[in-house]
């Protein structure tokens, strides 16, 4: 019988870690967090030194029940989970809730074998300073979060409104981004080449125009454009310089969280959030030929440290794979992350030697195409330098000086596994053979009339790495942060950029002008250098709390007095609402601007804005007919569902009358009456297939059984 008790945080990792330990352990999962403030009332005693007042978390207490049985009858237990600030909470907070009066705490970076066995051979004590900085985060969030969301639902009129110490600057940096976009100013400038060709049957090459009479070219109009031209046409060419060196392209470093969503994000077109999900299984643990067993190693990182038994291993594969002149030397290391917690590692493969291929069966399409990632990215890292040939000529043409750059790859290095998405040396080839003072033919000129681009929005993995060099945020809250500020209706996707809504803006702008601190970047930025200082010792996270706490209880009580009520604005259009006749406006929501009527919320109907894209999933619009509905009079509209289009009444949600579509003759299947009270029955679906069901539901429970005139597609879900 087991005598030792293992809680981790998740099913899927503790079935992995079974099949590592023997039989005297028994391995349980605490589902995550089992305790946490109270959903109701602040939960923090201000006055007892911010004393925080926790409570199990409903859903948690049958697990804390079972795993409290569990801890009772075992000599000794091992807590496991993650290896951050978080999982050290977690810890914490289950010696609490479980009484535990010697816990041991053990933590890897991977899932395997010999990292666990590892652990459980070197287990410690909670440490403190570790579960402090998390409550001091977790107790500032409360602090914002429940005395500005409600100021905010209050004074914008609007429900489900959150804010927080970084999401709110976020949001700020989107609106900051959009404004610079809107205040734009495009200048015209003209791009102007020649194409030229050696004497003999040689191959052509392009030559950019960079100085005009030993000035830097600066060509501002078609007037300008067409007299440079007519002078290059009539000029002759010559070779002025050839210059060639090879030059050394580092590989990029192991993936970092940030970075990770970001590739994910730019090469698969994955949100941070689904990656974070599927970096989690692969984690936690999947099962493969050889057994349950983590792939990768802990996710949430901002250190690029590489273990020296895994630089080894890959570099064994790499020469394997390429040869020995492939290898890299190993051991690079990037600039530290500010705040990075150096002790983790990077993300990569628990084995370089378990290559994507000999994963196609066991992993889906989307864990593959990460592991993929990770493991082209991990090799890569460890791989020798790229060389590339560079050549540069320079031409000259009377006062005009033109320049042509060629490269091409001598050794690819890691470029075999792994190629920047931005480098492009190598694919247009080299030039031809040139020398100083070889004259040229002219084959043609050009001249490309450009304007400047305003700054491009942020996609979600440029936000990312915008929040990461200001030192906003860590590795666990960017996916988090990008999911709640799209949800909350600040911010919507359109072309994978990130635009803000009328909402995002106004909420900004509110939070900036009463609560300037909250929204300043350096100061959120202080406050994680505070957290990590609280984290090594460094710092006390009482203080650190009533530091923070006096300045900003000034602030709340100044805007509950000062704060206008903001109503949004909506736009008129002119367009009549197909369903209810009234006068539609444009709103715009988290999936962008649309038409929305003005009878809103008894008319709840939507359409696209007219000659703008639709971002919204598709979605029929409803079909006004001249059946009267026989509950109310009003006029049946056909709509679609999921299993279908039916008939529903245009009174809808004060009438909810339904019954379904008759695909072949195009009418609409008579109703039966119900058997109970005489009303009108609508089609419904239970476990057993679809029925009729009495529309008086739930103060009249008739049903009769489905005739084959009830279409299963066409049919309600049960009452």
């Amino acid at each position: 019988m087991a005598s030792k008790l293992i809680i981790v945080e998740s099913p899927a990792k503790s079935k992995t870690i079974k099949s590592f330990v023997g039989s005297d352990f028994r391995v349980e999962a605490s589902m995550g967090h089992v305790r946490d403030l109270p959903e109701k009332g602040l939960g923090v005693d201000i006055k007892e030194h911010f004393r925080p007042e926790y409570e199990a978390i409903p859903e948690r207490k049958k697990v804390l029940a079972d795993l409290a049985r569990a801890a009772r009858g075992a000599q000794e237990v091992y807590l496991a989970s993650d290896p951050d600030r978080e999982g050290e909470a977690i810890a914490w907070h289950l010696a609490e809730a479980l009484r535990l009066p010697s816990p041991r705490r053990i933590e890897f970076n991977e899932i395997t074998r010999a990292a666990v066995l590892n652990a459980l051979a070197h287990p410690r004590e909670i440490d403190m300073r570790r579960v402090n900085a998390q409550q001091a985060r977790r107790i500032l969030d409360r602090l914002v979060g429940y005395q500005l969301s409600p100021l905010l639902i209050r004074k914008m009129r609007r429900r489900s409104l959150s804010a927080g110490r970084v999401q709110s600057v976020a949001v700020k940096l989107v609106c900051e981004r959009e404004r610079e976009i809107q205040a734009f100013r495009p200048e015209e400038y003209w791009n102007i080449a020649v194409n030229l060709t050696p004497h003999g049957p040689q191959t052509p090459f392009q030559a950019k125009l960079v100085e005009i009479a030993g000035r830097k070219a600066k060509v501002t109009n078609g007037e300008q454009a067409s007299r440079i031209v007519e002078d290059l046409e009539a000029a002759s060419y010559s070779v002025a310089g050839v210059k060639k060196t090879r030059q050394q392209r580092k590989p990029p470093l192991p993936f970092i969280t940030s970075t990770l969503q970001q590739e994910a994000s730019s090469r698969l077109g994955m949100a941070p959030k689904r990656t974070m999900a599927l970096a989690q299984q692969l984690y936690e643990g999947i099962e493969t030929a050889q057994g349950p067993v983590g792939l990768i190693t802990y996710m949430r990182t901002d250190s690029t440290r590489v273990a020296a038994e895994a630089q080894a291993e890959a570099r064994q594969v790499i020469t394997a794979r390429f040869g020995a002149e492939y290898a890299g030397a190993g051991g690079r290391r990037g600039k530290a992350v500010k705040g990075a917690q150096e002790a983790h590692e990077a993300i990569r493969p628990t084995s370089a030697a378990r290559d994507p291929e000999s994963l196609a069966g066991a992993l889906n399409r989307e864990q593959l195409r990460l592991y993929r990632l990770i493991w082209n990215r991990f090799l890569a890292s460890q791989m020798a330098p790229a060389e590339v040939d560079v050549t540069t000529v320079e031409v000259r043409a009377g006062d005009y000086l033109l320049r042509a750059t060629g490269s091409v790859i001598a050794f690819a290095g890691y470029r075999a596994v792994y190629k920047p998405e931005e480098d492009k040396e190598g694919e247009e080839g080299g030039l031809p053979a040139l020398s100083e003072g070889q004259p040229l033919d002219l084959l043609g000129v050009t001249s490309e009339q450009k304007f400047t681009e305003p700054p491009a929005r942020y996609t979600e993995a440029t936000l990312v790495r915008a929040l990461e060099a200001e030192g906003i945020g860590r590795p666990s809250t960017y996916a988090p942060i990008l999911a709640t500020i799209v949800e909350r209706g600040y911010v919507y996707l359109e072309n994978r950029r990130l635009r803000p809504t009328d909402l995002g803006f106004a909420v900004t702008d509110q939070l900036e002008r009463f609560f300037p601190q909250i929204m300043n970047v350096q100061f959120t930025a202080e406050v994680e250098n505070r957290l990590d200082a609280v984290e090594e010792g460094k710092a006390d996270w009482v203080r650190l709390l009533e530091e923070f706490y006096g300045p900003f209880q000034a602030a709340v009580a100044n805007a509950e007095q000062e704060m206008r009520a903001v109503r949004m604005p909506a736009q008129e259009t002119g367009e009549v609402c197909e369903v209810c006749g009234k006068p539609m406006v444009i709103r715009t929501g988290r999936l962008g601007p649309f038409l929305a009527c003005t009878g809103y919320p008894e008319c709840k109907h939507t359409r696209p804005v007219p000659g703008g894209e639709d971002t919204r999933p598709a979605k029929p619009r409803a079909q006004v007919t001249d059946l009267p509905c026989p509950q109310c009079g009003k006029p049946l509209v056909i709509r679609s569902s999921r299993r279908g289009p039916f008939y529903g009444c245009s009174g809808y949600p004060a009438c909810r009358y339904t019954r379904p579509l008759e695909a072949e003759q195009g009418e609409p299947v008579a109703a039966p009456n119900c058997p109970q009270c005489g009303k009108p029955m609508v089609s419904r679906r239970g476990r057993r297939g679809p029925f009729w069901g009495c529309s008086g539901y739930p103060d009249c429970k008739g049903t009769r059984p489905a005739t084959s005139a009830v279409p299963s597609s066409a049919v309600g879900e049960e009452g």
